[in-house]
């Protein structure tokens, strides 16, 4: 990507300068694509910063519904004695 953006920073003026655009006018507008692409790029590297910090930033993704997040029978599964039953009226 940075070699097309100097590619055209530096083609734009030559094709003004052969449409008959002035050398100053030529030299101004290469100065101004360097400006832009210089902020571009400093710009997207910013994002790719922020973007690689919250990617390691999260824990754990979403795993589904029925993947194991837990240990026993902790992970809120039914129980006999949920409804009223205890250990010793099942014996």
């Amino acid at each position: 990507m940075v070699r097309w953006a100097a590619f055209s920073s530096a083609l734009v003026p030559v094709v003004l300068l052969v449409c008959g655009s002035s050398v100053g006018g030529a030299l101004g507008t290469a100065v101004g694509l360097a400006a832009v692409t210089t902020a571009c790029r400093a710009l997207l590297r910013q994002s790719e910063r922020g973007q690689a910090r919250l990617a390691g930033e999260q824990v754990s993704p979403h795993r589904g519904r029925h993947s194991r997040t837990g240990t026993g029978a902790h992970r809120g599964g039914r129980h006999p004695h949920q409804r009223g039953e205890t250990a010793r009226s099942q014996a």
